[in-house]
């Protein structure tokens, strides 16, 4: 569910740009702060409902409308995001030199929380195997393809790739140069 509700922000955010309105244009028609509406869309804090309500209203949205697409997506076995689905979050405060990109915000309870670096030779490969966790990987050089079950999924330097890590599962590096992922594991109750 929580994950349901930052695509509200994220939603909310593609509709002001597409509109091409600032921050502080939907703040002011939904008499609301930059900030706020800047945690909203980057996921850092659900609206209230008459909150979500005036922005909608500020950004001249009809309701039904707005959740037309929008899913949690809990009947997939697990997400692609590509480099160029990628996006830079605006902050609501301004520091020159930082730039914030967006990789990956899925939101899980967790009991255990494990992040290693995984270097695969070329020609790397095993067995499948399956883990008691949820597993994002982002990889940071080469290209990985990776078995989740009966499927196959090629991951380029910027893809990130998150799945039930109890599917059997393996990466296998068929490329000519070293590969390089970061390894998210979420450990779940049973």
């Amino acid at each position: 569910m929580e994950s349901f509700l930052i695509g509200i922000g994220r939603k909310l955010r593609a509709i002001r740009k597409k509109k091409g309105l600032l921050l502080n244009d939907v703040a002011e028609r939904a008499n609301v702060t930059a900030g706020l509406i800047s945690k909203i869309e980057n996921g850092r804090t659900i609206p209230s409902l008459p909150v979500f309500l005036g922005l909608i209203e500020a950004l001249e949205e009809d309701l039904s409308d707005f959740f037309r697409g929008l899913s949690n997506g809990s009947n997939q076995k697990y997400l692609v995001v590509r480099s160029d689905e990628l996006s830079l979050l605006e902050k609501e405060e301004q520091v020159e030199g930082f730039s914030y990109e967006l990789i990956f915000d899925k939101s899980l309870l967790s009991i255990g929380f494990e992040v290693v670096v995984l270097t695969l030779q070329p020609g790397a490969k095993r067995e499948k195997t399956t883990t008691d966790a949820y597993e994002f990987k982002y990889v940071l050089e080469g290209e990985v393809v990776y078995y989740i079950g009966d499927d196959r999924v090629t991951l380029q330097k910027g893809d990130s790739l998150f799945f039930d890590a109890r599917i059997p599962h393996l990466p296998a590096n068929q490329a000519e140069q070293l590969a390089k992922m970061l390894v998210f594991y979420f450990y779940v109750d049973k």
